[in-house]
């Protein structure tokens, strides 16, 4: 009996020490010439925390200019998702209490979208699975995106009184009419093959083909970014699943491109109810849930990105990243959507008729020695 006391309480210990071993949040290691990042909080989703950027940002830099070193995979553990987004939680806790980490989260992670964006080699982003707000920066303005079957796309900022940002307001504004305002609005999901037809993936594979593409991509000898699309296109023309199925928005890009076109949220708003299509129903109602300033603020930051730089953009988005950590419409947002989950935000002001000329330009001006620089 005593045996059994003590084998059990053995067991106890072992228990807890398993529990107690840490797992490394981000995994970053070389595989033949290939560098390659895993995301790796499959229990959180992959959320993005400013641990893992201040991991991701050097080593990739490194890869860079490593003559060993030929191009960088990113993908992420646990099969579900890539990564949801931003720990934003951490970041509203921190701007409660004017905690650093509410520009430090902001401005690190520009720095790491910018540095993806001007990588010198072929970045491949393994997109298999949900792929949200700040997980889209850790691809999009990569080389290649490749998504699947699972992959999940959207930028669901304005539903929390953010705005799509990680450089949203230069690859939104590129994607075809105004697609990429209607997605940055309405924070609108994509699925599976529709995330490369919208054009924020460069290539659709299947999910149960991806370890098979990632192994033929590390035997690659000092492949080019040519050889790497040769690839890539090999397997996407060996995925022919839902190909027969048209792109979800098909119908609805004329409309889209119609409704979405007018010079002001309000009129986005007015045409929208006056069109009285069930589509046009159903996007004045989701429209109506989102925060009034995030609504403004993501027009006019769409409108102005469509012209500016990568670089440019994410100067812009620092400044409103501060805006909306000075406001009230981000933690409200977050209480609302993220903590207590009633999803019953109440923003203020509560109509974009109420949101001022003014109060969006204060958004938009400079921090002065405090701005990001890159």
């Amino acid at each position: 009996m005593e045996i059994l006391r003590s084998l059990c309480r053995l067991k106890r210990i072992q228990g807890h020490m398993m529990s107690t071993h840490v797992e490394p949040e981000v995994l970053l290691e070389k595989v033949g010439r290939a560098g390659v990042i895993t995301m790796n909080r499959p229990k959180v989703l992959n959320a993005l925390n400013l641990t893992m950027i201040r991991q991701i940002y050097p080593q990739l830099k490194k890869w860079e200019t490593d003559n060993d070193t030929d191009f960088v995979i990113i993908k992420a553990a646990g099969g579900k998702a890539f990564c949801a987004g931003g720990d934003i939680r951490a970041v509203t806790e921190a701007g409660k209490v004017g905690d650093p980490l509410a520009q430090d989260f902001f401005r690190e992670e520009y720095i790491l979208n910018n540095a993806i964006g001007t990588c010198r080699k072929p970045y491949i982003a393994l997109i298999d699975g949900i792929t949200m707000g700040g997980g889209v920066g850790l691809s999009v303005h990569g080389r290649f995106r490749v998504a699947t079957e699972k992959t999940l796309f959207a930028m669901p900022e304005t539903a929390i009184g953010l705005f799509p940002d990680v450089g949203g307001g230069y690859f939104l504004p590129r994607l075809r009419g105004r697609l990429g305002l209607f997605l940055a609005l309405t924070g609108f999901r994509l699925k599976g093959r529709d995330v490369q037809r919208a054009g924020v993936a460069t290539h659709f594979v299947e999910s149960k083909k991806i370890p098979d593409l990632e192994k033929e991509l590390v035997d690659l000898k000092s492949p080019s970014a040519e050889d790497v699309t040769r690839v890539l296109d090999t397997y996407q023309n060996k995925s022919s699943l839902d190909s027969d199925k048209p792109f979800v928005l098909d119908k609805h890009m004329s409309d889209i491109d119609r409704l979405f076109s007018a010079s002001s949220v309000e009129g986005i708003m007015q045409n929208l109810k006056a069109d009285g299509s069930e589509f046009a129903k159903k996007q004045a109602e989701t429209l109506s849930k989102m925060s009034p300033t995030s609504l403004k603020i993501t027009y006019k930051q769409l409108q102005a990105g469509a012209s500016m730089s990568l670089q440019d953009v994410l100067v812009m988005e620092y400044r409103l990243s501060q805006a909306c950590m000075r406001g009230c419409d981000f933690y409200e947002g977050v209480r609302a959507v993220l903590v207590d989950k009633d999803q019953n935000p109440k923003w203020n002001p509560s109509t974009v008729e109420e949101v001022s000329d003014e109060s969006l330009e204060h958004c938009f001006s400079s921090l002065g020695e405090r701005d990001l620089t890159l």
